[in-house]
């Protein structure tokens, strides 16, 4: 047995309009329309072929913690992308704080409407 591939990364939403404004409108991410039928509202986002974020409309369960500021050092989900310099003006324009890596890589860290921790690395 072994392990193929990541299907999809679940993030919890206790406001699905403020995350799909993120998810959607910031990122630029496709909604996948063919969300099963579940007990609780939610939306999947496309990612890459057979990729997908899963929001699911919860309330949070840690509301109230403090974060680490920078993602990096906190539980998060990266993502590849092709163009860091584009994504960092539609943060900016956006109103999202974010900050570089600590690796010196070509990547960036910054945190959702309910303080989930995303991770862009630009691959070529």
């Amino acid at each position: 047995m072994r392990i193929l591939s990541l299907l999809h990364a679940t993030v919890i939403s206790a406001d699905l309009e403020k995350s799909r404004a993120f998810y959607g409108d910031v990122l630029g991410l496709p909604v996948n329309p063919t969300r099963p039928n579940l007990p609780y509202d939610g939306i999947w986002y496309d990612v890459g072929p057979n990729q997908m974020i899963h929001l699911m409309l919860l309330p949070n369960p840690d509301a109230g913690v403090t974060r680490p500021e920078h993602g990096g050092r906190d539980r998060h989900t990266a993502l590849a992308i092709d163009d860091l310099d584009a994504l960092m003006q539609r943060l900016d324009a956006a109103g999202i704080h974010y900050s570089l890596s600590k690796s010196g890589r070509r990547a960036l860290f910054c945190r959702d409407p309910d303080e989930n921790a995303l991770e862009f690395l630009e691959q070529a």
